[in-house]
């Protein structure tokens, strides 16, 4: 999950303000946690509590009340504050850049992507909001068994009807802001597809412009699964957290549920 926040901390600045370069400062200090971090965690919220889908409704409205400020996107903004609790048939990329707790929290991928539908179906239960969940947490969940990335490319294009035979090179002049599945999943997975590291698969993301913290956050968490996270850039984006968000992280270590690095969490966390 920290690479689902890391992404979202770093591309911040960047989503109404897009560069198409990978030379940036990593972190700055006007970088911010959005509502790609408050999301995934109250995700991961929901899963700590069970995960049923009135539990992913519960988690998402208390954390929306928490912060309500984090940038969300007009039709769940309203849906958050509302008495509603029916989805509204979204096709937004939110259901992706939350979902990186059900891959980790999935012992087989069948049981990642029917979690992920789950998850997004509560809002995004349009095909298309449904699939982008199921796309990203199936790419994290083969990145974390060992997959290559050919194995991944091969499998989300198989299962999931996305392009990933496109170069950033091609993408990136002509990539502009977007919020739907269908054109951030896929630009998501291929800057983790050609990166070498974690950090320059966050750099990949973020230079390809578009909503450079909810595509950062996409590949950070497929990215962190892939390769770890180098400890200075799991501690810094940790100080930008709350102590409510820092909470869930230290509950989903104490229910003993699997991470990336559980040693490299806990030394953020609890330092």
């Amino acid at each position: 999950m920290l690479g689902a926040l890391i992404g979202d901390i770093v591309g911040s600045i960047y989503e109404f303000d897009n560069i198409k370069t990978k030379d940036f400062p990593l972190f700055q200090k006007r970088c911010f946690f959005t509502d790609d971090t408050v999301m995934t965690l109250a995700v991961a919220d929901a899963l700590l509590k069970g995960g049923a889908p009135d539990t992913f409704v519960r988690s998402m409205k208390e954390f929306g009340k928490l912060y309500p400020c984090a940038g969300y996107g007009g039709r769940f903004a309203g849906w958050l504050i509302s008495g509603d609790t029916r989805p509204y048939n979204s096709w937004g990329n939110g259901s992706a850049m939350r979902v990186s707790p059900c891959a980790w929290f999935a012992e087989t991928l069948a049981d990642a992507e029917a979690l992920a539908g789950k998850s997004a179906a509560v809002t995004h239960n349009h095909p298309e909001g449904v699939t982008g969940a199921k796309a990203a947490a199936a790419a994290i969940h083969l990145a974390r068994s060992g997959k290559t990335k050919p194995e991944i490319r091969d499998y989300i294009e198989r299962n999931h009807g996305y392009d990933l035979r496109r170069t950033l090179a091609e993408i990136r002049p002509v990539y502009q802001f977007n919020e739907t599945c269908r054109e951030t999943v896929p630009e998501a997975i291929l800057a983790f597809l050609e990166s070498d590291g974690f950090e320059d698969a966050i750099r990949n993301a973020i230079s390809l412009g578009g909503d450079s913290d909810t595509l950062a956050a996409i590949t950070g968490s497929i990215a962190e699964a892939a390769y770890r996270i180098p400890p200075e850039i799991a501690a810094t984006a940790v100080r930008f957290l709350d102590a409510p968000l820092r909470s869930v992280l230290n509950d989903w270590l104490d229910a003993g549920l699997p991470c990336s690095d559980r040693t490299l969490y806990a030394a953020c966390l609890r330092r």
